[in-house]
């Protein structure tokens, strides 16, 4: 059976915490993250996420984090990956996707996507999904106009200075606004 034939999802509680902000630093920080092709490694260093940003996306109305996980060989469920999903400006919002980096390519983000959509469309009734993306990650914004994602144009400043967001190692980093039809 594959991991994505055995996979299920479930919003995250407040306990799934510290497992989260594992997960999301091993798929962008550090060399754990350099086995997998999202890390950021080399244009970012300090934290991705905190169990601050954790919370607060578990608390927000209209705001959750999806959990992937399979059941393990001795019966407890496996993290596998997490999405931040959420309404902002009268469409969904994609986030904090986190896959882990040894199960990078199997498949399960291309699901994680496909439910995070299925919530705006179908529980929201949002006509719209929009995420952010370090508008230098090529590999990674081909990644989602494959999966009908359209570059926007619009662009936001990287939040240099605050270090919640990643210690920089360049100085052009911003992000572009991708945006899809539900």
């Amino acid at each position: 059976m594959t991991t994505e034939s055995t996979m299920t999802f479930r919003v995250a509680t407040h306990a799934d915490t510290p497992a989260l902000v594992a997960l999301v630093e091993s798929a962008y920080r550090g060399d754990a993250s350099k086995q997998g092709w999202t890390t950021e490694a080399d244009m970012l260093d300090g934290r991705r996420t905190g169990v601050d940003d954790i919370e607060a996306c578990i608390a927000r109305p209209q705001s959750r984090i999806v959990i992937a996980e399979r059941t393990a060989a001795d019966g407890t469920p496996e993290l596998l990956a997490c999405a931040h999903v959420a309404m902002e400006d009268g469409a969904g919002y994609f986030g904090m996707f986190s896959v882990r980096p040894n199960l990078q390519g199997a498949g399960i983000g291309k699901a994680v996507l496909n439910e995070a959509e299925r919530i705006v469309r179908e529980e929201w009734k949002a006509p719209t999904m929009r995420m952010t993306v370090i508008d230098i990650r090529d590999e990674l914004i081909a990644f989602y106009e494959r999966r009908g994602y359209r570059r926007t144009g619009s662009k936001k400043p990287f939040p240099y200075g605050d270090e919640r967001f990643g210690v920089p190692k360049r100085d052009d980093l911003r992000f572009e606004v991708l945006e899809k039809a539900l």
